[in-house]
């Protein structure tokens, strides 16, 4: 059963103000106003008190609502998360560099490079799918927080958690790729903690593998602990087969 979510769609929405708030409260205390008038002018005096007793309560009841609604928003702009949909440039520019990276390694033939480009995108579709389901929450899927691209986020437990997916086909990952992800969640994390957030960061490396047996013992072995000591953020890894994403999501059991 998967869990539920708690604050990812407040951390994520987009700012509110409290219109509908004030258009309601306006209508209301108009039409008691006008109640009232017109009960003086007919000389109904016992229904004109008590319309003026519901309007002062009214106007309580308003100054109460008005000042929770301000110190909730005050509550959620320190968990909010500044995000935007990852411009297509910026996600063409970086399935570019992935896809060139796998054809050189794999010795991809030119005429060939939009089929490995095709089985990298679902590849990675397939791999958020199984996060999705691993984790119990709804994924935002390329998006950029506080400016900063990813290939996912999702929150919980109160944790920003920022996805990055690569797909391996040697058993190793490149240590200027491993820096490259980390100077990322650096960043998000140095804006979370400048606008005050309780929210933690953490990132997600989720690493979609296509390698023989002892290939993948050798990529567990060096992707340790020892892998990213002293970094700025929390960092966890997520191993994927490829083969086994097929059969789970695209071929029958």
């Amino acid at each position: 059963m998967a869990k539920q979510f708690d604050n990812s769609i407040t951390t994520f929405s987009r700012p509110a103000g409290n219109t509908t708030l004030m258009i309601c409260s306006g209508v209301i205390g108009t039409l008691l106003v006008v109640s009232i008038v017109l009960s003086l002018v007919n000389a109904a005096w016992p229904l004109a008190v008590l319309l003026g007793l519901g309007l002062i309560g009214f106007a309580v009841f308003f100054w109460i609502a008005l000042d929770q609604a301000k110190a909730l928003a005050a509550w959620r702009s320190g968990t909010r998360v500044e995000w935007d949909s990852t411009v297509p440039d910026v996600q063409r520019q970086s399935l570019g560099i992935e896809v060139t990276e796998l054809a050189g390694i794999l010795e991809v033939e030119p005429e060939s490079i939009s089929d490995l480009q095709s089985a990298y995108i679902v590849a990675e579709d397939l791999a958020l799918r199984q996060i999705q389901q691993e984790e119990g929450v709804p994924l935002l899927r390329h998006v950029s927080v506080h400016g900063v691209p990813f290939d996912a986020t999702f929150v919980s437990d109160k944790r920003l958690v920022c996805c990055e997916v690569v797909f391996l086909v040697t058993p190793e990952l490149r240590q200027d790729r491993r820096e490259a992800v980390l100077r990322k969640a650096g960043l998000v994390r140095r804006a979370l903690e400048t606008q005050n957030s309780p929210l933690d960061v953490r990132l997600m490396l989720i690493l979609i593998t296509q390698l023989t047996a002892e290939d993948e013992r050798h990529l567990r072995g060096s992707i340790g602990s020892s892998a990213f000591r002293g970094t700025p953020v929390n960092i966890e890894v997520r191993f994927l087969d490829f083969e086994a994403l097929q059969r789970i999501y695209v071929t029958e059991q």
